[in-house]
């Protein structure tokens, strides 16, 4: 999508996108706080953006890290908040530093100057009217790399609606095609109905383009394979055969039983090999494309492996 068209979109809907932090009702949780007045729903947000950390990221899909990297922010703060979430220390509460509009936009351009590849937003649904104020100031200031929506999924269709033409790649999580695993391990029962319909909207209107090995616009399905959770993993990976027969697929295999996973026997160990095998050979059969992390995966990974650094992108 061309800058200009980018740029007449967000100084159209800007306004209606704050508006709805005063009854916020961005995503599926629908709390209904005002979050302008210092209200805090159940992602833990207000109105201020807090970030964790901003860095070129080498560990993404390859076509989304490429050889110079992401450049990846991750944001404090969750509307799912995962009972099992690598990156529960940032995720599971505001743990990072409070930044304004201006100053996310000013990370998002050093980025690009560093030579990012494209922006990517990781968890960014509950700060999404400040996100996309700083793209408005970047775009306008020359931000002109592929921006990354990097989501768990649990999203409203008429919100991604809203951002379908502003963002061109959205990383989009398949958590749980079953309620009663959405209810107990992300406690959100309604999680699979949502995210379905967010899904089928997206490869509707995501098709593939790609420039050389990256892409610069598309849908990447992420699943990440539970352990003991054999048959769910066998049930996304069949629907989305069916119903996303367009998207790019990212399984993942990288699980730990992270913060409180423990109290959870049946997923208080890593995926076996037995596991991995039978959905590798189920994998062989279904002509899905993408990538397949490999089960004794070393990658540096999110959560407890970073550390809050940003590298020279924001001054104080």
């Amino acid at each position: 999508m061309k800058l200009e068209y980018k740029i007449k979109l967000l100084e159209k809907n800007l306004d209606a996108f704050y508006r709805r932090l005063e009854k916020c009702d961005i995503c599926p949780r629908e709390c209904g706080i005002n979050r302008l007045r210092q209200g805090r729903g159940y992602c833990g947000a207000g109105k201020d953006l807090v970030v964790y950390t901003a860095f070129l990221h080498k560990g993404e899909e390859p076509a989304i890290s490429g050889e110079a990297g992401s450049g990846t922010i991750f944001f404090s703060g969750c509307n799912l908040k995962c009972i099992y979430c690598q990156n529960y220390k940032f995720s599971h509460s505001l743990k990072g530093k409070k930044i304004t509009e201006r100053q996310l936009a000013d990370i998002m351009l050093k980025l690009q100057r560093r030579g990012a590849h494209n922006v990517n937003l990781v968890t960014p649904t509950h700060y999404l009217p400040q996100i996309m104020k700083a793209l408005l100031i970047a775009f306008k200031e020359g931000l002109a790399v592929p921006i990354v929506y990097n989501s768990s999924g649990y999203e409203k269709k008429e919100v991604i609606d809203k951002c379908s033409d502003i963002i061109d790649i959205y990383l989009m999580d398949i958590k749980y095609m079953v309620a009663s695993l959405s209810k107990r391990y992300s406690h959100a029962e309604n999680y699979p109905l949502f995210n379905q319909k967010v899904i089928k909207t997206l490869c509707n209107s995501k098709s593939s383009v790609w420039e050389g090995r990256l892409l610069k616009k598309g849908l990447i399905i992420r699943h990440l394979v539970l352990p003991g959770h054999f048959e769910e993993t066998i049930r996304v990976l069949s629907w989305v055969k069916e119903n996303a027969p367009g998207a790019i697929l990212s399984l993942m295999f990288q699980y730990q039983p992270y913060f409180k996973a423990a109290s959870y026997p049946r997923i208080n160990r890593r995926v076996n090999v037995s596991e991995f095998k039978q959905i590798k050979d189920f994998l062989e059969d279904s002509e899905l494309e993408g990538w397949v992390q490999d089960l004794n995966s070393r990658e540096k990974l999110a959560g407890p492996h970073f550390k809050p650094d940003f590298s020279g992108l924001l001054e104080s």
